[in-house]
């Protein structure tokens, strides 16, 4: 990664994406710049690489946190269900699951200490008392796929969960070359 540009008073960054972290930051959200992110366990997020976009480190804490009551057995079991490759599946298909896992809780079958087996429902968001969930912003965050890397502008996590994406242009530049000059992007 190349270092961040620098910022001037009358960039993208200094009128837009600033003012939108402090607003996020208003709102009881963590914020972060993490455009200089180091990777592993004690990373600045604790990914393993740039491919992952659930963070799984505050992932695994939201979850022991709401589900005081379910064996602790179930908790890697619903990380692996939760960010399971759907890439094979359609988007709508891919996006019904990961809804009912957001608004139910994730369902998984594992083994019980007296070796039955038992079926638990983990919640990784809790509905009904938003103060028990983490909120976090990150600025400039890389991410790559099978064909592209990419840079996000703004993403909001809830229980490290991404979903909130904010992308930030110019308002003098014209979409098309603004997709066009993200790095890595293919021409348009």
């Amino acid at each position: 990664m190349s270092p961040s540009p620098p910022a001037t008073d009358y960039s993208e960054d200094a009128l837009v994406e600033q003012p939108a972290s402090e607003l996020f930051g208003k709102l009881a959200w963590k914020t972060a710049n993490v455009y200089h992110e180091t990777f592993g366990p004690s990373g600045t997020l604790g990914r393993e690489t740039d491919q992952e976009v659930v963070l799984t480190r505050h992932l695994r804490a939201a979850i022991e946190k709401l589900n005081r009551d379910v064996p602790p057995a179930a908790f890697s079991l619903a990380i692996e269900e939760l960010t399971r490759d759907r890439s094979t599946m359609s988007a709508a298909n891919a996006n019904r699951e990961i809804y009912h896992m957001l608004k139910d809780g994730v369902k998984v079958k594992f083994r019980a200490d007296d070796g039955s087996e038992s079926t638990e429902s983990v919640r990784i968001i809790d509905w009904r008392e938003p103060a028990n969930n983490e909120f976090f912003l990150t600025s400039q965050l890389w991410v790559s796929g099978d064909m592209y890397q990419r840079r996000c502008d703004l993403v909001g996590l809830v229980n490290g969960i991404p979903l909130v994406f904010v992308e930030l242009k110019a308002s003098h530049k014209r979409l098309e070359n603004a997709v066009a000059s993200a790095p890595g992007a293919p021409g348009v």
